[in-house]
């Protein structure tokens, strides 16, 4: 597991991998850490999970994982489409079941409903659920535009009021899931999408992002080199107390 480079941009400690398998190799080892950690110290550990292929990597080294007390653990998912049919695979809460949740077995995984009618309502119970103690770690990636969860740059609010919200997809972010594999076209892909703001997942205690591959590069050289600002929103994490970021040798090119 080779580590190209281990820094630090204001508060956002970043390290660079030599491979995508030793990113995640290394994210799960520090999640993990970070898990032992928590669970000695509190009796229930409450995690915000994101749903995308970059997390493919960190996810298996964290569901092989023999050191983490499941039970002790309420999952929670960040974000999800509108309009996708019951039980389509592109579901977010379909693809974090399949990827961790089914195997390693919480105590409690809240999903949100992709078969809800009222947009509103499904968005103040989901708001309720995460209300109801403090999040400890959220673990999520970085898009192709900046995006962390669906605040894309032009719906994105440092200063949300909002738990969960309605927002509609910008056309880069879209076209990302296409070029992730997740649909075959651009016009497969919903319009619209629910998510958890950038408020409710900035004040988590802990922040892991694991953000691979190359079309994420100019993302982060701006995430890390760029102004703190919502037409970036990922670059908030420079300012959460406790945020690490891991990045393969694509991602972080610019930063070697």
């Amino acid at each position: 597991m080779t580590k190209l480079l281990n820094n630090k941009k204001d508060q956002l400690s970043y390290q660079v991998y030599s491979t995508r398998q030793a990113m995640g190799k290394a994210a799960a080892n520090y999640t993990e850490q970070l898990l032992i950690k928590l669970q000695h110290e509190q009796d229930s550990v409450r995690i915000i999970f994101a749903s995308a292929p970059s997390q493919n990597e960190f996810l298996a080294h964290l569901k092989a994982s023999t050191k983490i007390d499941w039970s002790k653990v309420t999952a929670f998912h960040m974000d999800e489409y509108i309009g996708l049919p019951t039980g389509a695979e592109q579901a977010f809460s379909h693809f974090i079941k399949n990827s961790l949740l089914d195997e390693v077995k919480p105590s409690a995984a809240h999903f949100i409903n992709i078969d809800a009618q009222d947009s509103v309502q499904e968005c103040q119970r989901y708001a309720a659920l995460l209300q109801q103690a403090p999040i400890d770690l959220v673990c999520l990636g970085v898009g192709e535009n900046g995006h962390i969860a669906f605040n894309d740059p032009w719906v994105a609010d440092f200063n949300d009021k909002a738990i969960v919200k309605k927002v509609q997809l910008d056309t880069q972010c879209r076209q990302q899931q296409v070029n992730d594999g997740c649909f075959a076209a651009l016009d497969n892909v919903p319009q619209y999408a629910l998510t958890l703001t950038i408020p409710t997942l900035v004040n988590a205690k802990h922040m892991v992002c694991i953000v691979p591959a190359a079309t994420k590069r100019e993302a982060i050289t701006a995430m890390i080199n760029g102004e703190i600002s919502e037409d970036l929103p990922a670059s908030i994490l420079r300012k959460h107390q406790s945020a690490a970021l891991f990045l393969d040798n694509e991602s972080g090119a610019d930063l070697l």
